[in-house]
């Protein structure tokens, strides 16, 4: 039998693109174009193993339709799809039992492996006494989440803060994980001691700060880890900046 999927989106062209491209990922598709027709078609829920929402729709918006949709049935995995992402938002979907996010305009590749990681949830087994026992080692370290369900943190085999390169663990939402590294280039070196009047030492935890923020921006925004696996780190924003003439304090 094939996955379920319901999506809810009020743009029909993307709702129509979302559709054709999960069909031919081997998924049956239902089809919602508000919150309120979502939350009928979604019913008691246990037809759908996962659900794509967008955020901003006429009527009731995401954050009440996956409240209400949760209040339902809690099992299936949620998609919070959006255009207009921020921590807030991140927040709150999460406390309410989103599984992860997608942000508009996406791609096909993005658009399956969400849905693939989060049908994959929809069907792991429950966790029980035997898997509670699991050593903590197995687990990742602490780690970056950003909003489309990437995942990264610092390479074990990496001394943090060596030289001019950041070294981090990314994983993919369907769980694939790859190595990248973030280059901390002269110019960026130069744009903070110009600016600032100060020197920060590449090897300083500033950069490993800023490493990491760009790292997150770019996953965010593109939804994919950089060409080669390597993200060169040029020109810093104004908060950079900022966060760089009072790093001391």
């Amino acid at each position: 039998m094939k996955p379920r999927v319901l999506i809810v989106e009020d743009e029909e062209e993307i709702r129509r693109a979302m559709r054709l491209t999960l069909e031919r990922a081997g998924y049956e598709i239902g089809e919602a174009a508000d919150g309120e027709e979502g939350i009928e078609r979604f019913g008691g829920g246990s037809d759908w193993a996962a659900v794509l929402l967008d955020q901003r729709m006429p009527g009731m918006d995401g954050l009440e339709t996956l409240r209400r949709m949760k209040a339902r049935n809690p099992k299936p995995r949620i998609i919070m799809v959006t255009a207009y992402g921020s921590i807030e938002l991140a927040v709150d979907a999460m406390k309410l039992g989103a599984t992860d996010f997608v942000r508009k305009p996406t791609t096909p590749d993005i658009l399956r492996n969400a849905v693939q990681a989060a049908v994959a949830k929809y069907h792991a087994p429950a966790v029980g006494p035997a898997a509670a026992e699991t050593p903590a080692a197995e687990s990742p370290p602490v780690s970056r989440v950003t909003m489309n369900g990437f995942q990264f943190w610092p390479a074990p085999a990496e001394e943090p803060g060596i030289g001019n390169t950041r070294s981090f663990v990314v994983a993919h939402p369907n769980g694939q994980r790859e190595l990248v590294r973030v280059n901390i280039l002269p110019e960026a070196v130069a744009q903070v001691e110009r600016t600032t009047h100060r020197q920060l030492r590449r090897a300083d935890a500033f950069w490993t700060c800023v490493a990491e923020k760009a790292l997150g921006a770019h996953l965010w925004t593109v939804g994919a880890v950089p060409p080669g696996g390597t993200l060169q780190l040029a020109t810093l924003g104004p908060e950079a900046i900022e966060l760089a003439s009072r790093w001391d304090e």
